[in-house]
């Protein structure tokens, strides 16, 4: 039963994640489910609804269609809706019941796109993985399909900002931050995958000279740019000014050398425990770490990937397991969503995250980019 949290939430799901990853792209994204799954994620996980508009449905599959597979109606009520709203894409993504009945995603989008003309892409996502497995899903078939194959290197030092959703980053500033911080560095950010930007300025994402991965969001979509188009990838989130210091480093020499870099601190084992998604917690630990000598480690609490963690940090996404590992800590950074599995013993500092808490805390999430100094200040 350990795959069961009595206490803390749930992290958002994976069809989320595709959802927030394509939401200003112009295309039109279905989650395939009974009523009800849209209004929880525009309501709790999207900032963006009420200012922005943005092409979301959910196919309404009712428990007969569902029982005798009646995926003509599915598809015939996606062609109509296309037909009138001339999308630049359409996605349709999984929730548990399709994936119950075994529903082809991918057959259903072949059959949306040979009707309309308009490409179609199909996820099989479950709603029983985080927000990363999604929109990394999401992010990568765009850089499959959605990027120009003939796009030449732009002759001014430029870069990408790959995995930039509001499920990590709300709507603080933070998306404006790391481009000031590219630009200040020298860098022309060609897109940003994808908040403030649109799929014409992701179609010439080929031309950069490296890209930056904010979140494990994006590194399947740096994988695919770097088969692509050799462009190499860093994976960082610039916070204080050490830390950013030696991102630009990396950048810079990773446009140079044409090697991917994963710039970070490598302090022995301390006390200090933060909790979250992989590149944001790695990238704060190091930031801390540099600017203030202490040593932090991570405990990953979604999807992520191996090589950008340290030797000291852990992937763990059972309450139980977690709850275990943060006995000894004395100070605690983290989504006040944890604050009950969290010892009595540790100091908590909040860190809240959309894609955990959704907008509970949505206006104490704070912009670390620019704001990195203040954080300390509290935590030291």
């Amino acid at each position: 039963m350990k795959q069961t949290s009595r206490i803390i939430s749930t992290y958002s799901a994976d069809t989320f994640g595709v959802c927030s990853a394509l939401f200003e792209l112009g295309g039109m994204t279905i989650m395939h489910d009974a009523s009800g799954c849209n209004s929880t994620y525009t309501t709790h996980d999207e900032p963006r609804w009420y200012d922005m508009d943005s092409m979301v449905y959910i196919s309404g599959l009712s428990e007969m269609e569902a029982i005798m597979g009646d995926d003509e109606k599915l598809i015939d009520d996606i062609v109509s809706a296309a037909n009138d709203l001339k999308p630049k894409f359409i996605a349709v993504a999984g929730t548990p019941i399709p994936t119950m009945t075994g529903f082809d995603f991918n057959a259903i989008a072949e059959i949306i796109t040979e009707r309309t003309g308009i490409p179609a892409f199909g996820f099989a996502t479950t709603g029983m993985n985080t927000y990363v497995h999604g929109a990394s899903m999401a992010l990568k078939a765009l850089a499959e399909n959605c990027v120009d194959n003939n796009a030449a290197r732009s002759a001014d030092l430029s870069a990408n900002i790959l995995g930039l959703t509001p499920l990590d980053f709300s709507v603080n500033g933070s998306d404006a931050s790391i481009a000031e911080f590219l630009k200040n560095a020298g860098f022309r950010v060609i897109s940003k995958w994808a908040m403030g930007d649109s799929l014409e300025d992701i179609a010439q994402a080929g031309s950069a000279h490296v890209n930056l991965v904010v979140s494990s969001t994006g590194l399947d979509a740096a994988k695919v740019l770097s088969e692509k188009f050799g462009t190499p990838y860093v994976v960082g989130i610039p916070m204080g000014k050490e830390y950013s210091d030696v991102l630009e480093k990396a950048l810079k020499d990773a446009a140079e050398t044409g090697k991917n870099q994963f710039p970070r601190s490598e302090l022995p084992e301390g006390d200090i425990v933060i909790l979250g998604e992989g590149v944001t917690s790695v990238s704060l630990a190091s930031a801390l770490e540099l600017s203030c000598g202490k040593s932090a480690r991570v405990i990953c609490t979604t999807e992520c990937f191996r090589e950008t963690m340290r030797a000291k940090d852990r992937a763990i996404i059972w309450e139980e397991e977690i709850q275990q590992e943060l006995t000894k800590a004395a100070v605690i950074i983290a989504d006040p969503m944890f604050k009950p599995i969290c010892p009595d013993s540790a100091r908590f500092i909040e860190l809240p995250a959309e894609s955990c808490s959704g907008r509970i805390y949505r206006d104490k999430i704070p912009n670390l980019v620019c704001n990195f100094s203040n954080f300390i200040s509290e935590v030291f």
